[in-house]
């Protein structure tokens, strides 16, 4: 039947086959009819051998921008997510749910000879292969990047994995707190006197997710221009270690290693959250000028032109006298009162909210970022989108 389907989705695809050195599927920039309906990525086919979160999450962003995406999962348990919970709605894994929408799913043994065939008929009429298995495990059941290439050297093939291709660590198994680990993400998170903590969601996975999904759309871009597929290698370890940044920037530049800071900065004070009469509030002065206004705000003067913090600089070294001064004064009213004070200033501020305050707050209600859907078993969902003024697919 599976076979059946990719003969079909060959017919269904409206022009976009490549005849011998065509160039496939991407819009050519001429004026089309009814522009305004057409999604970015609508004619573009996807198999998706991902499971867990990084490369659902990425399939998932393009399937968002039209990209139509088969899903393949193992016969009987499926993605792995789908047993992670609870919370379940009926016997579906809310977290499953929450990166898997736009999806068709189907079952395919890839360790049965039969199974492999399938998967080879569905990359031949598909434009990108996605999978996120250890380094060689594909290649020896005839799945790996030199196996499609011979079928379908269209296709855009990129593998996901912990820590690349090649090297002493790229046989390992990649979980997003292992990696967060090993790449210096964990030993930077974390209260300043504490121990090293897990970000609150899977930042590794979903930052890797974000690059493995520019980098398709890119060598979708590079196959336009030049005809032929490419291999793309995204890993946890690599795309985190990227989003050290500056944090690695001071070590690399200036041998600076380093520390926790809870919610503070290590190079701007006051950046931090400050505790109030009933919660939390964050507030950044990025500048002199809005370390005035903060001052003004707090009824606190006489910091502006103290010697010992006039600059950046100067805060950043008397930082814990400085703190100690804005906190006590932070605690000294409610959260409604202090976002009262600090509206229109200026200054960037806001509170640190719960769920539920996420999604009443008007900003995230304007910008339209809960999307409904039904699903076809258990009714009704909603889940978090990106905010963008390309039309949504959604399924």
């Amino acid at each position: 039947m599976l076979a059946t389907l990719a003969r079909v989705a060959t017919v269904r695809r409206s022009g976009l086959r490549p005849g011998p050195g065509s160039r496939r599927g991407l819009w050519t920039g001429r004026p089309q009819a009814d522009t305004d309906n057409v999604k970015p990525l609508e004619g573009v086919k996807i198999l998706d051998l991902t499971r867990v979160l990084a490369g659902p999450f990425a399939t998932m962003n393009l399937g968002d921008l039209g990209a139509e995406v088969i899903k393949v999962e193992r016969p009987g348990a499926g993605d792995d997510t789908r047993t992670w919970g609870p919370p379940f709605v009926g016997t579906e894994s809310t977290y499953f749910l929450s990166v898997n929408r736009n999806k068709k799913s189907i079952a395919v043994n890839i360790k049965d000879p039969n199974g492999v065939k399938i998967i080879k008929e569905l990359a031949a009429i598909c434009d990108v292969f996605v999978e996120n298995y250890v380094p060689g495990k594909l290649s020896a059941l005839g799945l790996g990047y030199a196996d499609i290439d011979r079928i379908a050297p269209h296709v855009v093939y990129c593998s996901i994995t912990g820590y690349g291709q090649t090297g002493p660590l790229s046989q390992r198994a990649g979980y997003d707190a292992v990696a967060s680990a090993v790449s210096g993400l964990m030993h930077i998170t974390g209260p300043e006197d504490g121990d090293p903590v897990r970000p609150g969601v899977a930042m590794t996975d979903l930052a890797t997710g974000l690059y493995a999904c520019g980098a398709i759309m890119a060598g979708l871009i590079q196959r336009y221009k030049t005809g032929k597929g490419l291999f793309i290698d995204c890993n946890l370890l690599s795309s985190q270690v990227a989003c050290l940044t500056q944090v690695a920037g001071n070590y690399l530049i200036a041998r600076k290693e380093a520390k926790r800071w809870g919610t503070a900065h290590g190079s701007i004070v006051p950046y931090q959250a400050f505790k109030t009469k009933d919660g939390y509030l964050v507030v950044g002065a990025g500048n002199n000028m809005q370390f005035a206004t903060v001052c003004k705000i707090l009824n606190l003067p006489e910091l502006i032109d103290d010697c010992k913090y006039k600059t950046n600089h100067l805060r950043v070294q008397n930082r814990k006298e400085l703190i100690r001064i804005l906190s006590a004064r932070f605690e000294e009213a409610m959260t409604s009162e202090w976002l009262h004070r600090f509206e229109g200033s200026g200054v960037p501020y806001g509170p640190i909210n719960n769920m539920k305050n996420v999604f009443a707050e008007p900003q995230v209600l304007h910008n339209d970022l809960i999307m409904e859907m039904k699903h076809p078993t258990v009714g009704k969902i909603s889940v978090p989108v990106t905010s963008m003024d390309t039309p949504l697919h959604t399924n």
